[in-house]
């Protein structure tokens, strides 16, 4: 790893705006659920997503027509396959749905919080200390009082957990070999990717598009914001935070969606949401107000790039 990408992840006022933005992405996420649970009743679920991730690739394209062109060939290689990852969970975690409660499935999809710093330490050599262990299963708890009424181990469970791991390399990749340099052009090719393999996986049954325009405003606001905008803030940040405190920040989007869910859905407050929303927050703040080696990852040399 070149001394100074090390020098920039070490600066603390670059990390806070890292995370304010991984932090800002994760809110955006969160507002998406109410949209996308209405917009579910009309269109199937992997034509939505292969819908609004060719909008999020095309808009990009068209703002930043060379920045793929920019990238390296490694650097390509890299986003299709980091693209490559994020597609398939989202399809795995999308078939799990269809086999387990939806609750369930968002704590078994929660597990990268868990998935990442074991990867990380596997792949990357990164040295966790009681902290950090603390923070992820502080967070890991959490999200289980947030979501989990009752766990049956099956088919749709098993897959969930796959998209779980899969989302968790996702990170662990993009802490690995996203750079600023290269963040705009890595997350378009990302969006390319996903869209592919999502047209792929619904083509055979025929593309099913919205019909109204109110579907239309719901899917190019996923697309746009919660789609192109967030990946491309998930790339930089990454390219300032290591994978676990990168997974502990992105807890927060089941904290974030029941804030909205309330506010705007109509839902209520519940000790669980309380409870387990406040164990989450607390995760984050302890991750971040710990040792800063302990958020930022091991000493020059420790880490070992990803090979492709």
């Amino acid at each position: 790893m070149p001394s100074d990408r090390l020098t920039t992840r070490r600066t603390p006022s670059t990390a806070t705006l890292a995370t304010l933005a991984l932090l800002a992405m994760t809110a955006v996420w969160g507002s998406t659920f109410i949209l996308i649970k209405d917009l579910l009743d009309r269109v199937p679920t992997l034509d939505f997503l292969a819908v609004r991730f060719l909008v999020a690739g095309v808009v990009m394209l068209v703002v930043a027509p060379r920045a793929i062109g920019r990238l390296s060939p490694l650097a390509r290689r890299r986003g299709i396959v980091v693209g490559g990852l994020y597609g398939v969970a989202q399809i795995l975690q999308t078939a799990g749905l269809a086999h387990t409660a939806a609750s369930v499935s968002g704590f078994v999809t929660g597990l990268y919080v868990v998935a990442t710093p074991l990867l990380a330490a596997v792949l990357l050599r990164t040295r966790l200390t009681a902290w950090t262990w603390g923070a992820v299963a502080l967070a890991t708890t959490g999200l289980g009082t947030l979501t989990l009424d009752g766990l049956a181990i099956g088919y749709g469970e098993a897959i969930t957990l796959v998209a779980a791991v899969l989302y968790a390399l996702h990170i662990v990749a993009l802490g690995a070999w996203s750079t600023v340099d290269d963040a705009l052009g890595l997350s378009i090719l990302q969006l390319l990717v996903i869209a592919v393999i999502c047209l792929v996986a619904t083509v055979p049954d025929g593309v099913v598009l919205p019909a109204t325009t109110a579907d239309w405003v719901s899917i190019v606001y996923m697309a746009v914001v919660a789609g192109a905008a967030a990946l491309i803030a998930q790339t930089w940040a990454q390219a300032h935070l290591a994978p676990t405190r990168a997974a502990i920040v992105m807890s927060m989007e089941p904290v974030f969606a029941a804030t909205f869910a309330v506010g705007l859905g109509g839902e209520s407050v519940t000790w669980r949401l309380l409870a387990g929303g406040a164990m989450v927050v607390t995760a984050m703040v302890v991750v971040e107000a710990g040792p800063r080696r302990t958020a930022q990852g091991p000493d020059p040399g420790d880490v070992q790039h990803l090979a492709v």
